[in-house]
């Protein structure tokens, strides 16, 4: 059983920009400013979910889930430590928000990936991006991911187009929205058995 900590707030919150400063922190700590900060954390969750709640939560996932989710995801899971940003948007369940930090080349970026209600890509943003700007695809590249579920079709070597120049990122993205697909399934699945107990 995963174990979960919640705290609520709106987007534009002082909690969301102690998130952004988090976040930016983690990836200045990853090498030299070779990038750049392209956008804060509230400013990605205003784009996918304009005018609604976000409450951020922290889950710990088991050693099962946490094998689970590199199955389905086809990669390392890192932490056993995930922080789901479920959304609602007039009362109603409006999807669940993540922020994926992982290498790309040598340096780091940040991703949200936003999902709907159903559980599919809503909108892939980069946050901020450490390797040089010429690796980062244009924004067209990433609404490629918009309304996709996990699937085996969700891969570089299948459905999704590669970037030329730009193979490493376009691998990390792929690899990154897979993850936070699989984390969230697995994690839905948790939620599901917590509520029939």
């Amino acid at each position: 059983m995963s174990h979960w900590a919640t705290s609520s707030r709106a987007p534009s919150g002082s909690r969301a920009g102690v998130l952004a400063a988090a976040v930016l922190l983690a990836a200045a700590a990853a090498g030299p400013a070779a990038g750049t900060t392209l956008m804060t954390a509230d400013e990605a969750l205003a784009l996918a979910y304009p005018d609604c709640q976000v409450e951020r939560r922290t889950a710990y996932l088991t050693a099962e889930q946490r094998d689970e989710a590199e199955r389905l995801s086809g990669g390392e899971v890192r932490s056993a430590v995930v922080h789901p940003y479920p959304v609602r948007c007039g009362g109603r369940a409006a999807g669940t928000a993540y922020f994926d930090v992982h290498r790309v080349r040598t340096l780091e970026e940040t991703l949200m990936v936003a999902l709907d209600a159903e559980g599919r890509v809503l909108r892939v943003e980069v946050l901020s991006f450490r390797e040089p700007r010429e690796y980062l695809p244009r924004d067209l590249w990433y609404r490629q991911f918009d309304g996709e579920a996990l699937s085996p079709g969700l891969d570089l070597e299948r459905d999704v187009r590669g970037v030329t120049g730009a193979t490493l990122t376009a691998r990390a993205t792929t690899a990154a929205v897979r993850r936070v697909l699989a984390l969230h399934r697995v994690l839905a699945g948790a939620a599901a058995e917590e509520a029939r107990k």
